[in-house]
């Protein structure tokens, strides 16, 4: 008899759904599985047999042959234990077709029969939901992930014995066969709010003085624009770049949902309970791979500036990565995804985040102050050239973090909080919101050169200022589109529809700390 279950399967952070056909035949007995399997799908053989017999269901010594449908994609993960159970249950004529008609089914089985979490519910109940699919039946520690489409009855079961018992449409015991029920709250990022240990919530009311950081900062949130802070230790650069995230606005419900699909393919989203409303702060160390970085494997999986998706990637003492690594940021950066390519396919991961680097201006870091820097001119060269110039061509704002002042951190001042600095960001936010409004645009920074032309004109007052600048200074073509993307976001913090020179201005302005230091 034949059976066909509806199960998924994630490509990159694409999902398919895939059509588990089980059929059980006379001949000599045989359990294979066609369809492109990989490793752990091929195990599923021994896990379903052993996990059946100790639920007291005895295969007969028949043929089975299992398919995953469409057979030309290659099949990996333990999603699959579940489906080809059951599939296996309705060719013995213990349940009937019927009873999987619009449901899907994904799901590793324990040896015991037991339902153990998988990896990817949440992009594969998506996908299902667009494709008519109204009931999803996982194990109970991935319920609530299917309830967060909220199109989905998502089901939860304990082992094989509630799905039979819940597919057959028996009563199942209080706590078997659980209906999760979405729920979006915020998540603890350690550095955004408060930590479940009472930890001191992150706030700029606890900088002191440096208000061109801050402002800086500002513009770099509203815009979501890639900010680099070149100073002496203990000037307060990584103190302002964890604190960005606090000023930062929410996740959209898309965002939400396109973050949430990541960390769930990544199994990193079972430790939330919910759907991600802030936006991600990824801090890697400086001696992470370049594999690490932009993701790959045998069967690629998200790296670092994935997992970062539509939030911040903070690189700290910038000039202590390997160049090679950093130069891996190049490509995204333009494209916003990063593309791997393997034997088995090509993997597209997104990666549109804003990149925030801190760096000392030289091995000792005192620069350019020769009573405190001992560094020789060609160990300040060779250790700022560590950063290539195509990354400091992409970052839009370059701004200098000046020695704190002993009165700015004896005055006593209370501080503007990130409170009222977030207010200001959400409302330049709502202002790209509708000028971006059916764009697919959600930020300055988005905005390509016929987006710059479109969005960023000029008066003739103001075209005639950056011909002087464009000469004077020397930019580069991406270094004007650059200029004119964050002069916009400062004309939308200052609720102004035009450009004005004194926005342009500030604008390049942030561009003037790096040619400080490498011309």
């Amino acid at each position: 008899m034949l059976s066909t279950i509806t199960s998924g399967a994630v490509y990159g952070v694409h999902s398919h759904l895939i059509q588990v056909e089980v059929d059980i035949s006379q001949g000599l007995p045989c359990f294979q599985i066609v369809g492109l399997p990989g490793s752990e799908v091929r195990e599923a053989r021994e896990r379903v047999k052993v996990a059946l017999k100790n639920v007291g269901i005895k295969l007969p010594p028949m043929c089975i042959n299992v398919n995953l449908s469409p057979a030309d994609l290659p099949k990996n993960g333990t999603m699959f234990d579940l489906p080809v159970a059951v599939g296996i249950m309705i060719a013995l004529g213990k349940l009937k077709q019927e009873s999987v008609e619009g449901t899907l089914l994904l799901g590793e089985l324990g040896l015991s029969g037991e339902l153990k979490p998988v990896r990817g519910v949440l992009p594969i109940a998506r996908e299902g939901a667009l494709r008519g699919i109204r009931r999803c039946v996982v194990p109970a520690g991935n319920a609530w992930e299917g309830a967060l489409v909220g199109e989905l009855e998502s089901i939860g079961i304990r082992d094989v014995k509630e799905a039979v018992a819940l597919l057959a449409g028996e009563d199942v015991s209080v706590g078997d066969g659980k209906r999760a029920e979405a729920e979006t709250m915020p998540v603890c990022e350690g550095d955004a709010v408060v930590e479940a240990g009472g930890q001191e919530r992150l706030d700029f009311f606890q900088i002191s003085g440096q208000q061109g950081l801050k402002r800086a900062a500002e513009v770099a949130a509203a815009g979501f624009h890639n900010l680099l802070i070149i100073g002496a230790p203990g000037s307060g650069k990584t103190m302002l770049a964890r604190r960005i995230p606090s000023i930062l606005p929410p996740l959209t419900r898309e965002e939400s949902l396109e973050v949430s699909a990541i960390y769930s393919i990544c199994g990193l989203l079972q430790s939330v309970g919910s759907l991600r409303t802030t936006r991600p702060f990824l801090n890697p160390h400086h001696t992470i791979t370049g594999r690490a970085l932009a993701g790959g494997g045998r069967i690629p999986a998200p790296g670092v500036i994935s997992l970062a998706h539509r939030g911040v990637l903070f690189l700290d003492e910038l000039p202590e990565f390997k160049r090679e690594t950093l130069d891996i940021l190049r490509q995204p950066l333009e494209d916003k995804r990063v593309q791997i390519a393997r034997s088995s396919g090509t993997y597209v991961y997104p990666a549109d985040f804003m990149l925030v680097g801190a760096m000392n201006p030289c091995p000792c870091g005192f620069y350019p102050d020769r009573e405190r820097c001992r560094c020789s001119p060609f160990e300040v060269k060779r250790y700022l050239n560590r950063v290539s110039g195509p990354i400091l061509d992409r970052m839009d704002i370059c701004v200098e973090a000046l020695p704190m002042a002993f009165a700015d951190m004896t005055s006593g001042r209370r501080e503007e909080g990130s409170a009222q600095v977030r207010e200001r960001v959400m409302a330049a936010r709502k202002r790209q919101e509708s000028r971006f409004a059916g764009t697919g645009l959600h930020f300055n920074a988005d905005m390509g050169a016929g987006d710059v032309a479109r969005y960023c004109a000029l008066g003739e007052a103001e075209l005639r200022y950056m011909e002087r600048m464009f000469s004077a200074l020397q930019f580069s073509a991406r270094a004007y589109h650059r200029i004119l993307k964050v002069a916009r976001t400062i004309a939308d913090l200052d609720g102004s529809d035009g450009i004005g020179e004194m926005h342009l201005a500030e604008a390049i302005c942030y561009r003037q700390s790096d040619h400080k230091y490498w011309n």
